[in-house]
């Protein structure tokens, strides 16, 4: 059966896959294209985030502007964004519930089992197969091909993992042209969808059937563009048809599989083992020869190479070649002895922390993130040891998650600093109010806002009087009311002429200019009134402002100093919940630390064990060797 990595199909970025196809709409599953708007200034910024690939800053952010519903109007999508994200994690429980919600609320079918399969594949990774197959359920006819097809891949691989080998051969013989010619238009996950079929039906007892669809597999011609993951299947096609001869007692059989198997590649070793059996299991001895002296010079980390080790020179004792025997076990249980030395040396380093603390180092992240994997090797002792203990599933899910419980101590750590950053600002922000206040308090009792406020009044009463009377003298600028004033001075002046003769003609002027002054006040009136009850109203408004803003300065007086109260009380609170997350998290840190570096100690200690009874055998062989050389030579002096 395809390993969990394996069979989860370009798992990685799973959240943001889930996001963008249950975020959009449904006719996003249907194939067309959507144009999609960000409504939400804050919806925008954590999409920003999201697509940056750093997930615990736009979860949180988002999850801070849902608090404070600054999203509403994406509140569907945020959620689905939401529970991808989550799913990033591998916290399925809790996306589970976010989809089961949203799906209660009555969301489209396509959005619908689109969340129902991402979310059976997650819990499929991550080991939950049960959950994964009550997931599958729940997944009706709307997903789209591409994802139909890998569906179906999914809920074999849950029905194997739960040991229905029968419910699984039914689900993937329904995958339309399963067993066609393999062709160069055949897609991987028909190639998985044969090799799982096979292997299915072979543990359900079917066995011919099983073997010729994985003999389909690994004798598919490999042109030149054929990718790595057609050419690994194939070569695992093969070594599992040729170790299944060997275990049926065909060693005959065996042998046309094996030799389909690449010289260099994951599955050689293994290959190049099970062929020198195949040959040596029809007493043909010579020819194993041939592919175990390869084996035997390749790294010594591998078990199949340890096995050849001590293989080669039992084949050598078959043909007779007791020296050539003998020199090849002592060579074995030296390579035994310093590969065992090895070992030992790579489990000192990795207790000592120089593994897991050389893998944080080579592979940095100011991210945590669910499908985060190591790139880059630290140095160690003995390399090779490495690739038995990285290649582990439970060591590579052990390492994110002590990956992320480090960035959790950071991020602690940044909001610790953070704090005492607050606790400063918050007491700059006091006594800057308290150095403030005062000089406020004194400008606000210069202002004169009471004496304006009457005199507003009066001039409210005096406009309100002139527009009654129409007195556009009360309008008048100040040009005009020196005009009027030098008109009653002439006027005073022409009384004391009485009825002088010369003064008819000054008397029919002054006439004529009051009467033009009069006029032209009469003129401008109704603007003059419009413009003075603008102004009144703007002295009204401004009136009204600074009684607000003294009004609110009194408020200010009585709020601040318990704003500063209450700021200060939620810094301290978050200091103390901070205290309390950092020792649970660094003994986490400390007991995940330990966990990982015993999760692989314990596979050398594996390897230590196959090394000892190897070097068991390789030595009981030589002392046969031995025993066998003492009586031959017993035998020849008995003779003379």
């Amino acid at each position: 059966m395809a390993s969990r990595l394996t069979s989860a199909v370009k798992l990685k970025h799973l959240g943001m896959a889930i996001a963008i196809a249950m975020a959009a709409s449904g006719s996003l599953a249907a194939g067309k294209k959507v144009e999609h708007k960000v409504q939400d200034p804050h919806y925008g910024d954590t999409l920003f985030h999201f697509y940056q690939e750093h997930y615990f800053t736009a979860i949180t952010g988002l999850m801070v502007s849902q608090h404070f519903q600054r999203v509403q109007k994406h509140a569907d999508e945020a959620e689905l964004l939401r529970g991808g994200m989550l799913l990033s994690y591998g916290m399925h429980r809790e996306a589970g519930e976010i989809f089961t919600q949203l799906i209660e609320k009555g969301a489209e079918p396509a959005v619908r089992d689109r969340a129902w399969y991402f979310l059976a594949k997650i819990r499929y990774q991550r080991g939950f197969h049960a959950e994964a197959a009550d997931a599958l359920s729940r997944i009706e006819k709307n997903l789209p091909p591409e994802l139909e097809e890998d569906r179906v891949l999914v809920k074999a691989n849950v029905l194997m993992a739960l040991g229905d080998y029968a419910g699984a051969s039914a689900a993937l013989n329904a995958v339309p042209g399963i067993e066609k010619e393999i062709s160069e238009g055949t897609t991987s996950a028909h190639l998985y969808a044969r090799y799982n079929l096979g292997v299915a039906l072979v543990r359900n007892g079917d066995n011919a059937k099983g073997a010729a669809l994985l003999d389909q597999i690994g004798k598919a011609p490999t042109p030149p563009q054929a990718t790595e993951e057609f050419r690994s299947l194939r070569d695992k096609a093969n070594v599992a048809l040729g170790l299944a001869s060997l275990q049926a007692d065909k060693p005959e059989a065996a042998g046309p599989f094996l030799e389909r198997v690449r010289l260099n590649g994951p599955q050689s070793n293994k290959a190049l083992l099970g062929f020198g059996w195949a040959y040596a299991s029809v007493k043909n001895h010579k020819q194993a020869l041939v592919p175990w002296t390869e084996l035997a010079d390749r790294d010594a980390s591998d078990s199949a190479v340890l096995e050849a080790s001590i293989a080669l020179p039992y084949a050598y004792g078959q043909l007779g070649a007791f020296g050539q025997a003998l020199d090849r076990y002592n060579a074995a249980i030296d390579l035994f002895e310093r590969e065992n030395k090895g070992l030992d040396e790579s489990i000192a380093a990795i207790r000592s922390g120089k593994l897991v603390e050389g893998l944080i180092d080579q592979n940095p992240g100011d991210e945590m993130g669910w499908f985060w994997t190591i790139r880059s090797l630290p140095q160690m002792p003995h390399a090779g040891h490495l690739t038995q203990v990285l290649s582990q599933h439970d060591f590579q899910e052990a390492f994110k998650n002590y990956r992320d419980l480090l960035f959790l101590t950071r991020n602690l750590q940044r909001w610790k600093d953070n704090l005492g950053v607050f606790n400063d600002m918050l007491d700059n922000r006091r006594k800057a109010y308290a150095d403030r206040l005062p000089g406020i308090l004194e400008k606000a009792r210069d202002s004169g806002l009471k004496e304006l406020s009457l005199r507003g009044a009066v001039l409210a009463t005096e406009l309100a009087n002139a527009e009654l009377q129409a007195d556009g003298e009360a309008f008048a600028d100040e040009k005009e009311r020196e005009l009027r004033e030098i008109l009653h001075r002439v006027q005073d002046e022409l009384k004391l002429l009485g009825n002088d003769p010369e003064a008819a003609a000054a008397c029919e002027r002054y006439r004529l200019a009051a009467g033009a002054l009069t006029w032209r006040l009469a003129q401008a009136y109704p603007v003059r009134v419009y413009e003075a009850k603008r102004a009144l109203e703007t002295l009204d408004a401004g009136l009204s402002e600074a009684k607000a803003r003294e009004a609110a300065l009194a408020q200010a007086q009585r709020d601040e100093p318990a704003k500063f109260d209450r700021f200060a009380e939620r810094i301290a609170e978050l200091g103390k919940r901070v205290d309390v997350l950092m020792p649970q998290i660094t003994a986490l840190t400390q007991e995940q630390q330990a966990a990982l570096q015993e999760l692989a100690v314990a596979e050398l200690v594996r390897q230590k064990e196959r090394l000892a009874a190897y070097s068991v055998q390789a030595r009981f062989a030589v002392a046969q060797l031995y025993d066998r050389a003492s009586k031959a030579k017993e035998g020849s002096d008995a003779a003379k």
